[in-house]
């Protein structure tokens, strides 16, 4: 009896001191029972065009070029030129021995000036009846043949020296002084390299989202990696029907003269598409049930089921129940519940941009952009 009435007594001292301290045994434990609120980053969706990736193996051919060769038969008198030489137009690549038609140059015109004499001397007799009309029209006849077999003469001397016929950079040549040639040995190669045209053949599912003006990145194979704009000028008529694939031709830029004609490029390009929400990276969350990411919405955290579309440099491309303007949570996520209140210590906007990857998974890859 005793017992039970220290036990009674304890328990009423109890009770007037939680009244004296103003605390309320039930009111603890429902404080208790509030969640708070969770400390985050947060980032604000935007919307960006889908970008479907496209590229093609081309092929660089020199803006102009040609093969050299003679146009008659003979010794080589010199050679004027070294491989990898810039030249003019014009400029003299080999010389001829041209000794007689130098020589019948100068028969010509010793029959030109003779022509020429005789018409002279009949014209100052002409009307006094000691020349006729026939006579002086054979001078005049002989006069324009004599002319004409000089022009002649000329001709075959000049095609005795072989010219640049546009200017570039000349190639090797197996073609020494005192060796003999004929118009079928080929002297070197002429390459004007300024500029490049980069051909290469895209599906015929792209025909009608490629045009001239658009640009593409083409990089070389050679390049360690390094790309290069080319601005499209000619897109072929026609699809080839059994590649299905169609020809187009890019012009490039070489004042470097970095390339060189026959390099291969991998060639790309951006088609844009749909629009889709974009969000970080680090904000998607991997479940039972896939991809999912944490919205902000009245203040508190709501499970968003999301799928992947196409990965940006630290951003993604998805899809899923995302407005532009919503706000994910991008940092402190490990924290976060279904319905658990947010406080959002930052706020991140992200900058919209119109390229990227071709396929999901892919890192983003710089190049031109087309829209639809």
């Amino acid at each position: 009896m005793f017992i039970r009435l220290m036990i009674l007594a304890l328990a009423a001292s109890a009770v007037a001191a939680c009244s004296e301290q103003g605390g309320d045994p039930g009111g603890a434990g429902e404080r208790a029972s509030q969640p708070q609120a969770v400390r985050v980053v947060a980032q604000e969706v935007v919307l960006e065009r889908e970008a479907e990736r496209i590229e093609a193996l081309g092929t660089a051919r020199a803006r102009a070029s040609a093969t050299i060769f003679p146009d008659t038969a003979g010794a080589v008198d010199s050679v004027s030129f070294t491989a990898g030489d810039r030249v003019e137009a014009g400029d003299v690549l080999l010389q001829l021995e041209a000794d007689e038609e130098r020589l019948d140059v100068r028969l010509a015109q010793v029959a030109v000036r003779e022509a020429e004499q005789l018409l002279a001397r009949y014209r100052r007799i002409e009307g006094t009846g000691a020349v006729s009309d026939s006579q002086i029209d054979e001078a005049e006849t002989a006069l324009d043949a004599a002319r004409i077999e000089l022009e002649q003469a000329r001709v075959a001397l000049e095609r005795r020296t072989v010219r640049a016929p546009f200017s570039g950079h000349v190639g090797l040549t197996e073609i020494d002084a005192g060796a003999r040639i004929t118009p079928t040995t080929q002297i070197t190669e002429l390459d004007d390299r300024s500029v490049l045209f980069v051909d290469f053949d895209p599906p015929e599912q792209v025909f009608s989202r490629i045009g001239v003006g658009d640009v593409v990145q083409a990089t070389p194979f050679a390049g360690a990696g390094r790309g290069y704009e080319a601005r499209i000028i000619n897109v072929d008529s026609r699809i080839d029907p059994s590649a299905r694939t169609f020809t187009v031709r890019a012009e490039l830029d070489n004042a470097a003269d970095a390339l060189r004609p026959g390099m291969s490029f991998r060639v790309g390009f951006d088609l844009l598409s749909d629009q889709r929400p974009v969000v970080p990276e680090v904000a998607i969350i991997w479940g039972g049930d896939g991809a999912y990411v944490w919205a902000v919405r009245e203040g508190r955290a709501v499970e968003v089921p999301i799928t992947l579309v196409q990965r940006r440099e630290g951003r993604v491309l998805v899809s899923g129940d995302l407005q532009p303007g919503d706000l994910v949570v991008a940092e402190g996520i490990q924290r976060v519940r279904e319905g658990a209140p947010i406080e959002i210590i930052e706020m991140r906007r992200a900058e919209t941009r119109t390229t990227g990857s071709g396929t999901p998974g892919a890192a983003a890859a710089s190049g031109g952009a087309f829209g639809e």
